[in-house]
């Protein structure tokens, strides 16, 4: 067969079938660079992930600062804790909206982000992006969606308003409730003092030779000698008066020159007697009396005993809390309308041949000795006290009602405070300056609480304003019974420290640190505080 001459021969298929090739051949060169191009990217952005393993094991040999973590911006901790914190907000809106099954979904994926978070803490590691990504997209989802139901930046404003108005509404609540239970511990008598009065009342009339020591020490010359350094104390608590005396007569240096007079009541006058007489105390002279004495401490002679006669002044002596006049809520005590806690006012009348005293508070530990006490010159003033406006709350407008034009005319309101406790009296000054009087017109003034509300102080300043002679702070240091910050070099060189306060020394509730001060000076071998298990 003949061959047909090459430019009548047909290439074409030739031709096309070579590109065909040609385009194959280019797609495959291009696939295998996008290939390496694809794999070399994810090994660029895949080494972070590949090198996480070491560093982990790193962190793990150390420990997890979870408050880092909570701070860091870009940590998955940080991302659950906002999550959080937006998706209780909305479970209030939610609840509120009455959209239950909403409310339950965020708050099961709030409680695996507390999982989380709890897991991280325990084993030392950070959340991984596999263990917060399900629930991190599960719960954007839940808010996209508690927003898509309207649950706006505005109604999310309002609401968390009004909740966090009602939280602090709640806490101040608990503030005054819990302010209240601590007021009733401070006022309750412990079950060990109660048990050591009933013992020493017993052992009061079992034993006749008690009584006979008694009336005898009631007539000792000692007791209106002015040439003796005389301690006066209002209490109806025995162990606490104990202690005063105790650590009075152990720092000083003529133990046997300190004469003590007690008063107390009634109920614990047998209790307080038997005590002293059958405990020694260094040959001091000690003096007990009950505040049933005195008749001339009657209604018609003191506004306090005919104000404390009045329903209206017993509910707010004895009942609930207040509001002074500075806003803030002060808690009733009934010690403050205790005519023993008042006897401080009538110290002249009930010591009318003494000259000069020492009043002392029963929470108080005496720490040196306070006869030099007694050679400090008043310079003419009835009361020598520390000062206690160091800081500004100590001033008179803390105290009193500046509002009321009949304590604004007479007194400064930046005028100084001073403390009771501890405290010289020059008692020839005092009838000098007719300080009980002026103590009794300003009860008479606030029979109405319009002045003060409650406490002794309050009275006292006014009652002494002018009067009074600035002590050195070393002679008494106060706060033991609230503040837990009080210098020790401070504590180390007083000479009276005051627990002043709701934590006394002889509550469980006291504070440990300064316990030990009162501790020492009470007679823990005396059989009656072993049976009474006071430690």
């Amino acid at each position: 067969m003949r061959r047909r001459a090459p430019e009548f021969r047909r290439p074409a298929r030739r031709r096309l079938s070579d590109w065909i090739w040609w385009l194959l051949g280019i797609f495959v060169i291009a696939g295998l660079m996008l290939f390496v191009v694809h794999h070399h990217q994810q090994d660029r952005f895949g080494l972070p992930i590949r090198d996480e393993g070491p560093v982990t094991e790193h962190i793990s040999h150390g420990s997890l600062n979870l408050t880092q973590e909570l701070l860091s911006s870009t940590s998955f901790a940080r991302q659950l804790s906002d999550q959080m914190t937006l998706a209780k907000a909305y479970i209030v809106i939610a609840k509120e909206h009455i959209d239950l099954q909403l409310a339950w979904e965020l708050s099961s994926q709030i409680r695996k982000c507390q999982r989380l978070l709890s897991q991280a803490a325990v084993r030392g590691k950070p959340i991984t992006q596999e263990e917060a990504h399900p629930v991190v997209s599960r719960l954007a989802q839940l808010i996209y969606k508690a927003q898509d139901l309207h649950y706006d930046i505005s109604t999310t404003i309002t609401t968390l308003k009004n909740h966090a108005r009602a939280l602090e509404e709640r806490a101040n609540a608990a503030i005054v409730q819990s302010a209240e239970f601590g007021q009733l511990a401070a006022e309750a008598m412990p079950r060990s003092l109660h048990c050591l009065n009933i013992k020493l009342t017993e052992a009061w009339f079992k034993d006749p030779m008690l009584r006979r020591l008694a009336d005898e020490h009631r007539n000792s010359p000692r007791l209106v000698d002015n040439n003796l350094y005389h301690f006066c104390i209002f209490s109806d608590n025995v162990l606490s008066t104990s202690v005063v005396v105790n650590s009075t007569v152990s720092n000083a240096e003529h133990p046997q020159q300190l004469v003590f007079h007690v008063v107390t009541n009634e109920v614990n006058y047998r209790a307080m007697v038997t005590w002293f007489l059958r405990n020694d105390f260094k040959g001091c002279t000690i003096e007990v009396r009950r505040i049933e004495e005195f008749s001339w401490l009657n209604a018609s002679y003191s506004p306090l005993v005919k104000q404390l006669s009045d329903a209206r002044t017993q509910a707010n002596y004895f009942t609930g809390a207040s509001v002074d006049q500075n806003g803030e809520t002060k808690f009733r005590n009934s010690k403050f309308a205790s005519l023993l806690n008042h006897l401080r006012f009538y110290i002249p009348q009930i010591h009318p041949l003494l000259e000069k005293v020492v009043f002392l508070d029963d929470d108080v530990v005496v720490q040196k000795d306070l006869t030099p006490l007694f050679s400090v010159e008043l310079h003419g003033n009835v009361i020598g006290a520390v000062e206690t406006c160091l800081e500004s709350f100590h001033r008179f407008y803390k105290y009193l009602n500046f509002s009321n034009s009949l304590i604004s005319s007479k007194f400064d309101p930046q005028a100084c405070g001073w403390a009771f406790g501890m405290n010289i009296f020059d008692l020839i000054a005092w009838k000098k300056a007719n300080v009980t009087a002026k103590y009794h017109y300003w009860q008479e003034q606030n029979a109405d609480q319009m002045l003060w509300k409650t406490g002794i102080l309050p009275p006292g300043l006014l009652a002494f304003y002018g009067l009074v002679e600035p002590l050195d702070r070393r002679w008494h240091v106060l706060g033991l019974g609230y503040d837990l910050d009080i210098d020790d070099r401070l504590i180390e060189s007083a000479a009276v420290v005051h627990y002043n306060g709701n934590l006394k020394p002889w509550l469980k509730l006291a504070i440990s640190r300064y316990q030990h001060l009162w501790n020492r000076y009470v007679n823990s071998t005396h059989p009656y505080l072993k049976e009474c298990m006071m430690h």
